[in-house]
C-alpha cells in the first residue's frame, strides 16, 4: 500500500480524525482500481494557492483546489492535491454546508481526479458529483 499525507501551509490544520480519512482514501484508490503509491494533501490560503494556479496553469483567480498527477504509468497514483482552506469556507457559507462536509467533498473531489475522473462537460461534472456524493455517505455513515 502507498502512502497518503497531509500538509499544511501558511493555515491552520483542520482536518479532524486524519487517520480515519487516510484509510478511507486508501481503501477509494482500491475502489476505483488505481494503485496507490503517494498522494500528498496540501492545504493551504487562497493566497498560496493562488500563486501556484498562475504559475502551473497560466489562471489569475482563485480556486478551491488543484490536483497535479505526477503518475509515470497508468493505474499507479502519484500526486498532489493543493486545497484552499479559504475557499472551502467561502464555499460551505455559500452552499449552506458545515466546513466539515465541504473539506471533505474537496479532498475526494482531488482524489478523484487522480483517479480519472473529469469535470468539464455537464455529463463529467454529474458523473464527479454522483461520485464524491458516494464517498461522502460512505465516510460520513
Amino acid at each position: 500500500m502507498g502512502s497518503v499525507n497531509f500538509f499544511w501551509e501558511d493555515v491552520k490544520p483542520a482536518l479532524k480524525q486524519r487517520k480515519k480519512l487516510k484509510y478511507f482514501l486508501e481503501d477509494l484508490f482500491t475502489k476505483e482500481k488505481q494503485a496507490l503509491k503517494s498522494v500528498n494533501y496540501i492545504f493551504c490560503s487562497d493566497r498560496y494557492l493562488l500563486e501556484i494556479n498562475k504559475q502551473f496553469l497560466k489562471h489569475d483567480f482563485y480556486t478551491d483546489t488543484i490536483t497535479f498527477n505526477f503518475s509515470e504509468s497508468k493505474n499507479v497514483i502519484i500526486g498532489e492535491v493543493y486545497i484552499s482552506s479559504d475557499r472551502v469556507k467561502e464555499n460551505a457559507k455559500a452552499l449552506k454546508l458545515s466546513c466539515n462536509e465541504e473539506l471533505h467533498r474537496v479532498v475526494f473531489h482531488g482524489t478523484l481526479h487522480l483517479c480519472g475522473y473529469k469535470d468539464k462537460t455537464a455529463a463529467e461534472k454529474n458523473e464527479m458529483r454522483e461520485a464524491e456524493n458516494s464517498y461522502l455517505f460512505a465516510y460520513f455513515k
